[in-house]
C-alpha cells in the first residue's frame, strides 16, 4: 500500500506544474495581443488628430494673413479719413473768409449805394429846380445806350453754343434791360428765328408788369428753340409784327456767333425793311450784345464770333442803337 502511494504523488505534481505553466503562458499571450491591440488603437487615434492640428494650423496662418491685410486697409483709410478732414477744416475756414469778406463788400456796397442814390436824388431836384418839372431830355442815355422807347423787344440767340454757355449772362443782361426801362407799355421776346416765348402773345405786346416781367425771366431759364444763328429772320418778324408810327420801339439782339452769309446782304436787308418809305426815317432802334463765348470755350470758333461783333456794330450804328461787346460771361 505504501508504495503505491508515492507512485500516484509524482503524476499529480507534474500535472499541476502543467497547468500553472499552461496558464502563465495564457497570461504572458493575453499581455501581448492586448498590448497589439492597444497600440494600433492608439495610432488609429492619433492619425485624425494629426490632420486636425495641420488644418487648423492652415486656418490660422490663413486668417493672420487676412488680419494683417485687414489691419493695412483699415491704417490706409484712417489717413485717408484724416486727410478729408483736413481739408475740410480748411476748406470751412477759406468758406469763412470768404463770407465774411462778401458781408464786406455788400456793405460797402449798400453805403455806396445809398451815397450814390442820395446824390441822384439831389442833383435830380437841383436840375428840376432849375430847368422846371416839364424839362424832358430828347435823348435819354443809359450807359450810353438811349432808353428813350416805350416798348421793347428782346431777340435772342437760342443756339447750343448760347444755351449752354452764357444763359445766366443772358438772364441777367435781360434783367439789367429791364431795369433801365422800368415802366414801358409793351414787352416782347422772341428768338433770332421769329419765334415767339409766349405763343399766346403771337403778333401782341405783352403789358408791363412785375409778375410777367417775372415769368419772361423764369421762362427764360429753360427756352431753347431752334436757332440758326442769324439774327435776320427775328429783326424782320419784329418789325413787320410791331412796328407802329406812333410807337417808340427797341429791339435788343443777343447773340455770340453769325454763321450765315454775307454781312453785307444782311445789313441792306435789315435798312430796307427799317426804313420808312415816305422819308427814309428809321422805324425802330436796334441794339446789340455780343456775348464772348467762342472766345472762352475750348475749341470756340473765333472767326464766326468776329463776323458776329462786326455785323453787330454796323448794324446798331446803322440803325440808331449801341453794340455793347461783353468781355465776360460771369
Amino acid at each position: 500500500m505504501k508504495r503505491r502511494e508515492r507512485r500516484l504523488v509524482p503524476e499529480i505534481s507534474i500535472s499541476f506544474l502543467d497547468v500553472v505553466s499552461c496558464g502563465f503562458g495564457a497570461i504572458v499571450l493575453l499581455l501581448v495581443i492586448a498590448k497589439t491591440v492597444e497600440s494600433t488603437a492608439f495610432e488609429q487615434s492619433l492619425n485624425p488628430l494629426n490632420g486636425s492640428i495641420k488644418q487648423l494650423q492652415q486656418q490660422l496662418f490663413s486668417l493672420r494673413g487676412e488680419t494683417a491685410t485687414l489691419n493695412r486697409e483699415l491704417l490706409s483709410r484712417e489717413e485717408q479719413l484724416s486727410d478729408l478732414k483736413t481739408r475740410i477744416a480748411r476748406l470751412q475756414e477759406q468758406l469763412a473768409s470768404v463770407e465774411k469778406q462778401r458781408d464786406a463788400i455788400a456793405q460797402v456796397d449798400t453805403i455806396e449805394r445809398d451815397k450814390l442814390t442820395l446824390a441822384l436824388q439831389v442833383l435830380t431836384e437841383e436840375m428840376e429846380r432849375l430847368l422846371g418839372d416839364q424839362y424832358r431830355r430828347k435823348n435819354q442815355l443809359v450807359g450810353g445806350i438811349p432808353v428813350d422807347s416805350e416798348y421793347i423787344v428782346f431777340i435772342v440767340d437760342t443756339s447750343g453754343s448760347m444755351f449752354n454757355f452764357a444763359w445766366p449772362k443772358v438772364r441777367r443782361e435781360m434783367i439789367n434791360i429791364l431795369d433801365i426801362y422800368p415802366n414801358v407799355k409793351g414787352i416782347q421776346v422772341m428768338n433770332d428765328m421769329g419765334d415767339y416765348m409766349f405763343s399766346s402773345y403771337r403778333g401782341k405786346w405783352i403789358p408791363d408788369s412785375p409778375g410777367r416781367r417775372n415769368a419772361i425771366i423764369k421762362t427764360l431759364a429753360n427756352w431753347s428753340p431752334f436757332s440758326n444763328s442769324s439774327p435776320v429772320e427775328g429783326i424782320e418778324k419784329a418789325i413787320c409784327a410791331f412796328y407802329s408810327p406812333d410807337k417808340k420801339i427797341s429791339l435788343y439782339v443777343f447773340g455770340d456767333d453769325f454763321t450765315g452769309g454775307s454781312i453785307k446782304q444782311v445789313l441792306d436787308t435789315v435798312e430796307k425793311i427799317n426804313r420808312s418809305r415816305r422819308n427814309g426815317d428809321q422805324l425802330v432802334r436796334i441794339h446789340t450784345i455780343g456775348f464772348p463765348v467762342h472766345f472762352l470755350i475750348q475749341n470756340g470758333r473765333a472767326e464766326t464770333a468776329i463776323r458776329f461783333a462786326a455785323l453787330m456794330r454796323e448794324l446798331s450804328y446803322r440803325n440808331g442803337g449801341t453794340f455793347v461787346g461783353l468781355n465776360s460771361l460771369k
